[in-house]
């Protein structure tokens, strides 16, 4: 059995499993809006899925510009969506 990990996403608290990326673990839980457009303010969701279009970019523990489809679940992590 997969550990679960607890993280929080713009203030709210929510699991996914061990080895899971940021992306996947959010969808998995139901949040389909990883961030907004910076003009037009257009929702955004992962795209590609792979790091190539940087839809799906949030920052993690401060750190900005995080492509989360890219990087894994951490313990603790707190991440939040990006203008």
């Amino acid at each position: 059995m997969t550990r679960r990990i607890s993280f929080s996403f713009n203030g709210k608290p929510f699991s996914g499993e061990e080895g899971q990326s940021i992306a996947a673990a959010l969808l998995n839980s139901g949040v389909t809006e990883l961030r907004k457009t910076r003009f037009e303010g257009e929702p955004r969701t992962i795209f590609c899925g792979i790091g190539i279009c940087f839809d799906c970019v949030v920052t993690v523990n401060n750190v900005a510009n995080q492509r989360s489809c890219l990087i894994e679940i951490s313990e603790g992590a707190e991440i939040v969506s990006q203008q």
